[in-house]
């Protein structure tokens, strides 16, 4: 696969200005919904105590944090992405918290030398999917990581065990232009759905020992919550831009009617159908 400038470029603008500042914004929401996620992805890639880690589309850092955490004093958790905003926050949030060995580099994983042999494990919540080639990224990041270090990160399976994704879109979809169908090939949230195509690329760029297992994580989501997130990020985010008062109203009325039957007991009981995918350098 070639790298294509235009969808590098397209993601960079997307996490620098709407995407990026709509994460800010939404920074505690996010991190409790995917905690469950998080805390998975921290167990499987962490290399023991004063360790390295390098982890991969950090976002507002709570991955890099939890990682440092674990690490103690003598480690280095290192977050990589490519949003200013996001990566503002970040930084932060490490020194309110006071991690010292929590640092944050803005650039694009795929091109970005992150040094050779440097960490002893790379890891990565949802940060992936999105790279405009998918071997040359992990390339990269394989030169980073040491001999036998290790590879871990979370990437959403098919949108078919992630059911309530689609609804508040379907809902809504009357209401706006028509929205752009995905293409599961090209980079996006689904991109890594196939697990012979995650082994493929991962066994081209350098990566042995390779298990892709299911992770069914809890992310238990009040209703108000994810209508919120639905409006602000994703296909109807894009959509709504364009929108009058008028019809950015029908729309939130419409998403709220899609998802109030499946609200339970005050929550919505979501759960993100995962790929843990593991591996070594």
């Amino acid at each position: 696969m070639t790298a294509s400038p235009t969808a590098q470029a397209y993601q960079a603008a997307y996490w620098n200005e709407t995407g990026g500042r709509a994460w800010v914004e939404l920074q505690g929401l996010m991190d409790g919904l995917n905690k469950s996620v998080e805390d998975a992805v921290v167990e499987a890639a962490f290399p023991g105590a004063g360790k390295a880690v390098v982890d991969i589309g950090c976002g507002a850092g709570a991955t890099t944090l939890a990682m440092a955490r674990r690490l103690g004093a003598g480690g280095e958790a290192l977050g990589v992405d490519v949003s200013q905003p996001l990566l503002e926050l970040a930084r932060g949030r490490a020194e309110r918290e006071g991690l010292a060995k929590a640092r944050f580099a803005l650039g694009d994983a795929q091109t970005l030398d992150i040094g050779e042999g440097r960490f002893d494990a790379a890891m990565s919540r949802y940060g992936v999917m999105f790279f405009s080639d998918f071997d040359a990224a992990f390339a990269n990041i394989r030169r980073s990581v040491k001999a036998g270090g290790k590879l871990a990160f979370a990437c959403w399976r098919r949108p078919a065990d992630n059911p309530l994704a689609a609804v508040p879109t379907q809902a809504a979809a009357h209401l706006l232009p028509p929205l752009p169908k995905p293409d599961p090939s090209a980079p996006g949230r689904f991109a890594f759905a196939d697990p012979a195509r995650v082994r493929g690329i991962l066994e081209r760029s350098g990566w042995s020992d390779i298990a892709v297992d299911p992770l069914d994580a809890p992310t238990p989501i009040s209703l108000e919550d994810l209508t919120t997130l639905s409006l602000r990020m994703g296909p109807i985010a894009a959509a709504l831009r364009e929108a009058d008062a008028t019809t950015a109203a029908k729309v939130r009325e419409a998403v709220v009617k899609s998802l109030e039957p499946h609200v339970e007991d005050g929550i919505i009981p979501m759960v993100a159908g995962c790929w843990l995918v593991t591996a070594r350098a």
